[in-house]
Formats: structure tokens, sequence, C-alpha cells
């Protein structure tokens, strides 16, 4: 076999008059283009037969890396297994044949989901109402601060503009409150990883509208002085936002409104095993205390006798494939099971974290939930970076973990199992690891430049970077 010719652009394949496709004749007349929508040059589309195109995508459709074919280690991302079972629900006509403006009456078993969902997910957490129109964690992230900024405006506390966030923080933490228009004050972490909580205590006044916390936090730590640190700014007038993308390893353990958290959303994609990736479909649920309820973004707010700042940020509600995916789920765990998710998403973690921490160096040694976080190799001697054991990860058949964020760590190297990875994957990936250990002192060049047995091998990361080619070039050779 060419493996080459699979290797090609669809543009490196195309010839001249080539064609895969004939239309049908035109059964609907003539109708004059604007001048102002026509091209001025021909589009310069690929030109191949039928079974180049359908080979071509379906050999590197094979070179997608997904949690169906193999481990995920992403930290902070939570890549969970999406059973079938959830796309058979999603897909069923009754739900998928579904349109956002038919009459209310014939959507009924649709509300009754949407209804279920939210109980269900305030039962989890702890809040006493959930919006699912946010379309995205970003989205939810957005639309809980707005919710936060909204209740201060409402009571006049308008000087209240300020957002405390932790230097391990998520990026989209303090992206989101400056698209929110609040300012973000930076709060430190002790060198266990928890919040300083001396630190905090002295950026506390009546300009903070909250804080946000991640819980357990980017390290995968549980923020053991919870209790102090709500009390600390409710005391100054301030609401506690949880960040649900870790909400994995609480799942039936403990809940963050029961922590004294006020707003949270959660990511669909990260704890309820709906699909992850390629931008979409996302989905980030918010949900609220009971003071904040009336704040909550719904396509009625008004007529429900809103009396705070009413928010729009979709106009209907939501992603309601990915609902019907994450209710599976919950259905299909049920009360008993669902406790299970995040002991055993705790476990997997500690286990490789305890199995490695003789080769990769480990900056805090204590229990962690999820994840954790290496800060690369214990020999740095050899010369081998975290980028190093990453690629050369998959030329063993794993996916890479999370490499140098969080930025606490020169060398950060963040790894998450979950609960539904078995004891089996998990021990090939411990070997493999120690293998790549073993490897960057006996022959570290085989390291360095991996990887070998991908389709593309090592490339020049920053100048992809800085100088990405996004389209093809059409060469244009003449022969005159």
């Amino acid at each position: 076999m060419n493996h080459k010719l699979y290797s090609n652009l669809i543009f490196e394949l195309s010839h001249p008059g080539r064609r895969g496709y004939s239309l049908p004749k035109n059964q609907f007349g003539h109708h004059e283009i604007p001048a102002e929508l026509k091209r001025t040059a021909d589009a310069e589309l690929p030109e191949c037969d039928e079974m180049t195109v359908v080979r071509h995508y379906t050999n590197h459709s094979g070179n997608n890396f997904g949690v169906d074919n193999g481990f995920y280690p992403l930290g902070s991302c939570t890549m969970k297994y999406n059973p079938p079972i959830n796309e058979e629900i999603a897909a069923h006509p009754a739900f998928a044949n579904l349109h956002p403006l038919q009459p209310a009456e014939t959507v009924k078993g649709a509300e009754e989901v949407y209804e279920n969902l939210q109980q269900s997910l305030s039962e989890l957490t702890g809040l006493s109402r959930f919006t699912l129109n946010p379309c995205a964690g970003a989205h939810g992230e957005l639309t809980g601060l707005m919710i936060i900024k909204a209740y201060h405006e409402s009571r006049n506390d308008h000087q209240r503009t300020k957002v405390i966030v932790p230097d391990s923080a998520h990026g989209t933490n303090p992206a989101s409150a400056a698209v929110c228009g609040l300012n973000v004050v930076e709060v430190k972490s002790t060198p266990d990883g928890l919040v300083d909580v001396e630190h905090l205590k002295t950026l506390l006044g009546d300009d903070i509208a909250g804080m946000m916390m991640t819980n357990p936090n980017t390290l995968g730590l549980f923020e053991v002085h919870i209790p102090e640190i709500t009390k600390l700014i409710h005391d100054c007038g301030g609401l506690m936002y949880y960040d649900g993308a870790n909400l994995n390893p609480l799942l039936g353990e403990c809940r963050p409104g029961d922590m004294g958290f006020d707003v949270m959303h959660i990511n669909l994609h990260k704890t309820f095993s709906t699909p992850h990736g390629g931008g979409g479909p996302g989905s980030g649920p918010v949900g609220v205390c009971e003071k904040l309820v009336d704040f909550l973004p719904t396509n009625n707010c008004k007529a429900k006798g809103h009396t705070g700042t009413a928010i729009t940020i979709h106009p209907y509600h939501g992603h309601f494939a990915t609902y019907l995916r994450a209710y599976t789920y919950i259905l299909s765990l049920g009360r008993e099971n669902v406790k299970k998710v995040g002991p055993y998403a705790t476990l997997n973690a500690n286990y490789i974290m305890n199995s490695l921490k003789d080769v990769y160096e480990l900056p805090i040694d204590k229990v962690c939930k999820h994840e954790f976080v290496f800060d690369g190799l214990k020999d740095k001697s050899t010369g081998v970076t975290t980028m190093d054991v990453a690629k050369r990860l998959l030329d063993y058949g794993f996916h890479a973990p999370t490499i140098y964020f969080p930025l606490l760590f020169h060398e950060a190297m963040m790894i998450e199992p979950t609960e539904s990875e078995s004891k089996d994957t998990i021990d090939g990936f411990i070997d493999v690891m120690r293998k790549i250990a073993e490897e960057a002192k006996t022959n570290p060049d085989i390291v360095k430049g991996a990887p070998h047995e991908t389709p593309v091998k090592r490339v020049n990361d920053v100048e992809a970077a800085k100088h990405p080619i996004l389209t093809y070039q059409q060469l244009i050779h003449d022969n005159n």
C-alpha cells in the first residue's frame, strides 16, 4: 500500500478535470446573482474522483485519537467515556426532530427532561435551581459572573467590581471576569498548593464582588480551608463562585452548595459523559442558591416577577441533545452508583501518582483527588523535558497528558484518569511512563526525537504557533 498517498493533503491528490459527482438539471430557472456576491476568481477546490476522496478521509480518520480507542490522561479536562446508550437516546426521532420554535404544547416530553435534569443537578450540587441556557463551560462562567454582578447592582452595591481568583485557577476564570467587566485580583497559593488564607484576608473589602474557586483545585488538591474562605467572602459582602470543571471527584461525595458556594457552572462534558472537544456540542448549566434564583437567565424572567437585571445569554434552552446524554448518564448510574464516580476517579489518580513518584518529580506529595501534577522527570541530568515525555507517549499509543500547566511548576505534567479506566489500562500506562523514564537515562535521543511512529513526526512547535499555515497555497507551474 502506498502510505504516502493517504498522508497527502486532498489538494495534492487533485487532478484537473476529475469529478466525483454530477449535479441534477436545474429545475428552478435562472436567477441572477448580485455582482457583489460573485467570486472574482475560481475557488481552487480540489478535483478528485469519489474513490480517492473516500479513501483519503477514511484513512485520515484512523489517525484520530479519542477516548473510544485509547487512554486519555488529559489533566484538568476529564475526558470521560461516552456510553453508546447516551447517543442512542439523543438520536431518538422523538427528540432529534424537535424544533425550538414549534408550539410549546407539542414538546411537553422535552420540557420534562429539561426540568428533571435541573432537579438532578440541584440534588447533586446542593444548589436551589439551575439554568441550562449556557452553551459551554466558559459561557456558564460568564453567566454566573453576570448573575453575581446583577445581584450586587440590584442592591446598589455598584462599587463591587473586583473578583478574587487563585493563582492556580483555570485560565477561563480571569478571562470570564474581564469579559463581564470585572477586575481580577489574584490570591496566592501556599507551598502546599492551597489558597493562602492570610493573603486572602489582605484583599478583602467592600469592593469585592466575589471569589472564584475550583475545588479540588487545579493541582488536584482538596481546599481544606473552604469553610473559612467562604465565611470571609460572605462577611465582606461578596459571593462565592464554584468552577465546576473539577466536580467529577466530588460526585456523590460532597456538594458545592453545602460548602457555601452561591453560584456554580457544570461542564456536562467533563462530569456527565457528554461529547468533549472540537468546539462542541458543549453545555455549561449554571446553578444558584435560593437568594439568586430570580437572577437566573430565562426566556420569561420578567413574567415571573423578576426584580433584578434581566440577563439574556441564549434565545432558547441550550443544546438539548447534550442534556439528553447527561440525563441518560445520571439515570443509568442511579442514586446508588453515582456515589462511586468520585471515589473510583480518586483511587485511580492516587494509584498512578504513587506508582510513578520515584521516577517523576512530585512537588506536592499528598493525597490527591482526580488529578495530580508531576514536575518533569526526577533525574534532571538527562536533559529530557516534559514535552519530550509527552511526545514519546504517542509512540506507545497513549495520548499525552496536559503539560506545562498549571504554571506553578516549570515542567508541569498534569495527569487525570477517570473512574471508568480499568486497572489493566492504568498499569499499561504506568509501565510505559517508567519505560520512558528509563529511556531518558539510557537513550535520551530517542525520547528527544519522538514521536517516531506517528504519521507526522516532531514538528517545530514554536514556529507552528507563531507562523501557522492555515490555508493550502495552490502551486501554479508556468509551462511556457
